[in-house]
């Protein structure tokens, strides 16, 4: 009886015991199920984090690489290549240079009728090699500035002005934060800097300090003959001054002196000073999308007074650009009487994310009473040229369309193709006694 009853408070005791003991183990069980609950939470919300870091380092790495992709070239002289460069605590030179050579087929280059397919002068970019470079002179921030640029023909080796090294720039100058730039010298006249942003499509759409513009090779780049001056289209003797005043606000102010080397042949002298001279004064001003600028100039020629205005601008959408500007010229003929005219360009630019970029363009030169080249078979005289010994006037049109299509394989180096068709009335003259002609050209151009 009493190992029964022993054997029965045992067992009871286990009982209890294991009764005791279920509660803590089911416990257990739940604590390690919600910490297995928290971890997967965790380790979802990481996979997630982890994911979206991911993606921005693929946005940071496309960035990276849009940066370093090749660039398109906006035009004749408005690139962002150093060229062979020194450079030190106070002084900045640099060796540069440029080449395009076009091959082209020209129609009615002889009185024949005849096309002509050649290498020809340089399509939207003149050949040149320069030196350019600085010196800090210590002075709150005031630099020594200094050019020089010669012009070549790249299909003969040639200069491009027989017997003139530098007849692209030849100047020295200062430049500061506060002063802003002032140069003496040979240089682009100072209406040919603001006029470019909206007198083709081969530019910057900001103005700037720096020289540039467009040429004057091809039938769409005569436009550029109302930017000029006594001496064409660069200053002779020039002292020209740039300033940006901040806000987008650029100002320019530019004279060149009669006389002198390389001035026309009735420049001044000390007993007629005025000969030979060009003034002139510029203002542009460059708000984000929309820039926009203007030049007046009077020019002192042959003893007579040529005077030109002009003001126009650019809006960029995007991949796309609008040029467009509006020229007024008028100039004293003697016994020729007084000569006007207007001139119109809109041009556009579509430059999408690529290699490629395409330019399409119109302008329209009116000539009221202007003199003529010749007085049989001549065309009319660009404006600020000389009309002494001219006889003869004529009133009319030139009307020229252009475009190219340009494929660039870095930021220095591209191929082009482009084309014009120039459309002349009666009264303005003729090519080669047509009243029409069309230039086609497949070209390269590369920067060194």
């Amino acid at each position: 009886m009493k190992r029964t009853t022993l054997y029965l408070a045992l067992v009871g005791c286990f009982a209890a015991s294991a009764l005791a003991t279920t509660p803590v183990f089911a416990d257990d069980m739940s604590d390690l199920k919600a910490e297995i609950a928290a971890q997967k939470k965790a380790a979802t919300a990481q996979q997630a984090r982890l994911e979206a870091l991911e993606k921005k380092l693929e946005g940071a790495l496309a960035q990276q690489s849009a940066a370093k992709a090749p660039t398109k070239s906006t035009g004749s002289a408005d690139w962002n290549m150093e060229g062979l460069t020194y450079k030190s605590a106070d002084r900045y030179i640099s060796l540069y240079g440029l080449i395009d050579l076009p091959f082209s087929s020209v129609t009615h280059k002889d009185a024949a009728g005849n096309s002509l397919r050649a290498f020809q002068t340089p399509w939207f970019s003149g050949s040149r090699w320069g030196i350019r470079g600085s010196r800090d002179l210590g002075a709150g921030g005031l630099k020594v500035i200094t050019k020089l640029e010669s012009e070549y023909v790249l299909a003969t080796g040639e200069e491009d002005t027989a017997g003139v090294l530098f007849n692209r720039d030849a100047w020295v100058g200062f430049e500061s934060d506060f002063l802003g730039k002032l140069t003496f010298g040979r240089q682009n006249t100072l209406a040919r800097d603001f006029s470019a942003i909206y007198g083709d499509p081969y530019i910057g759409a900001k103005q700037t300090l720096e020289e540039g513009g467009y040429t004057s090779t091809n039938n769409f780049k005569h436009l550029l003959y109302y930017a000029g001056g006594a001496s064409g289209t660069r200053l002779n003797n020039g002292i020209v001054w740039k300033k940006d005043f901040g806000g987008g606000l650029i100002a320019g102010l530019a004279y060149a002196f009669g006389g002198g080397p390389g001035s026309p042949a009735t420049s001044g002298t000390a007993a007629n000073q005025s000969e030979g001279t060009t003034s002139s004064a510029s203002l542009a001003y460059n708000i984000g999308n929309f820039n926009m600028s203007g030049f007046v100039t009077t020019a002192k020629v042959d003893g007579l007074t040529d005077d030109a205005y002009s003001f126009g601008g650019n809006y960029t959408m995007g991949a796309w650009r609008v040029n467009a500007g509006y020229y007024h010229y008028q100039g004293a003929q003697g016994a020729l009487g007084q000569r006007k005219d207007d001139a119109y360009t809109i041009s556009l630019k579509f430059a999408p994310p690529g290699k490629l970029d395409y330019e399409l363009g119109y302008q329209s030169m009116q000539a009221k009473n202007a003199a003529l080249s010749k007085p049989v078979g001549g065309i009319v005289r660009n404006a600020f040229a000389s009309v002494t010994g001219l006889t003869k006037t004529g009133s009319g049109d030139r009307n020229t369309l252009y475009g190219s299509i340009f494929y660039h394989f870095t930021p220095s180096t591209e191929v082009y193709l482009a084309a014009d068709y120039l459309k002349l009335d009666a009264g303005y003259g003729t090519v080669n006694g047509s009243a029409n002609q069309t230039e086609v050209a497949v070209g390269v151009r590369t920067r060194f």
